[in-house]
């Protein structure tokens, strides 16, 4: 269920993002909640992030490599 919200901006900043919202082919209140989704779930993926780095703390390359070997392809 969607629920409303009432926001304050000033008019000219409404103005620009409604236009970019529009060449996007989009709406300017899609693109809040999908702004609001990111920053509300951020902690999440933050946790997720870190849980993953402790998972992978086993791994061990056996020295420590040089820019040029780190670029080398």
């Amino acid at each position: 269920m969607l629920k409303n919200i009432t926001l304050s901006a000033e008019a000219s900043l409404i103005g620009k993002a409604r236009k970019k919202a529009q060449q996007e082919q989009t709406t300017l209140n899609a693109q809040f909640r999908r702004w609001l989704s990111r920053y509300a779930n951020a902690d999440v993926k933050a946790s997720e992030y870190k849980t993953l780095m402790d998972s992978l703390s086993y791994v061990n390359p056996g020295k420590n490599f040089t820019r040029d070997e780190m670029n080398e392809r």
